[in-house]
């Protein structure tokens, strides 16, 4: 598998889980993921941190057992995400609607 075969795969796994979950913008629940884990253990983790944690996640499990190209199709598309919110969060924060 070539790596844009990754990226692409990565994409059509965000489009899945657009129509999945029944948000035009795609599947976006990080936000109150960590809003929730924040709220039972105290830390204060961002979405992005949330995303970046999803992507080492899928690093990690690219390392175990056989080869699965989720792994890295799934890492690709949750770094993407982390970019994204990173955007949203930090270059301009009063225009995030996601907060």
């Amino acid at each position: 598998m070539k790596a844009h075969e990754i990226l692409q795969a990565g994409i059509r796994h965000m489009q899945g889980r657009a129509s999945t979950y029944d948000k035009p913008e795609g599947e976006r629940s990080m936000p109150a993921t960590v809003a929730a884990f924040n709220a039972i253990t105290g830390h204060e983790m961002t979405a992005e941190q949330g995303w970046i944690f999803m992507a080492l996640l899928k690093a990690v499990r690219s390392q175990q057992g056989e080869y699965s190209e989720d792994s890295y199709q799934d890492g690709a598309a949750y770094f993407a995400l982390a970019g994204e919110q990173a955007a949203a969060d930090r270059v301009d924060p009063d225009t995030n609607p996601r907060g």
